[in-house]
């Protein structure tokens, strides 16, 4: 017996357990239910607005977009985890993934996913800016290296970082780091 089932996307996407939007041009079109939630606001108020009021700093919100650009051409997606900010100004872990409509723009048109990762991962110390960005880098495993030339810097500069970043968490060593960026205790 074949039935056909009329599947009601709209309701999928607003349902969805995990935060969803739309994007044109990195200015939120549409979202769902979850991802006001998950930040903390109402969705009329993120429908219209930059994605730049989930990130800690406008400094962060323009290298994600520059750092996101040329990655999402070469693949037509993007996924990372970074550190977000809620509407209550608490910066948390989040998974962000997404696609690009259109692969000769990428920041045209896409379709973002958000999954907050706090009850496995906190933000527990103070961090600035290009620190967060340099251990959101150094979760996916990447190395001075890769990071220095990922953010043009000198991979000297994000050493000095990454040893910044060791003294504000305890660790002494790099995996020590990573494991407790991670939110791993031994």
């Amino acid at each position: 017996m074949n039935t056909k089932t009329n599947i009601d996307f709209a309701s999928i996407f607003q349902f969805a357990p995990i935060g969803m939007c739309v994007s044109e041009n990195r200015i939120i079109l549409a979202c769902n239910a979850a991802l006001a939630t998950m930040f903390g606001y109402h969705q009329d108020t993120l429908i219209g607005a930059s994605f730049q009021i989930l990130y800690p700093s406008t400094d962060e919100f323009e290298r994600t977009g520059a750092r996101i650009a040329p990655i999402m051409n070469a693949k037509g997606s993007y996924s990372d985890e970074r550190i977000m900010k809620r509407a209550d100004q608490e910066l948390f872990w989040c998974h962000v993934s997404g696609r690009g409509l259109d692969k000769k723009h990428p920041h045209a048109a896409g379709i973002w996913t958000f999954e907050d990762l706090s009850a496995k991962r906190t933000v527990s110390a103070e961090l600035t800016p290009r620190e967060r960005e340099i251990a959101a880098l150094l979760v996916e495993g990447k190395t001075s290296k890769l990071i220095a030339r990922q953010i043009d810097l000198s991979p000297r500069t994000v050493e000095m970082h990454r040893a910044k970043l060791m003294k504000k968490f305890s660790a002494s060593t790099s995996s020590e780091l990573v494991h407790k960026l991670l939110g791993i205790v031994h």
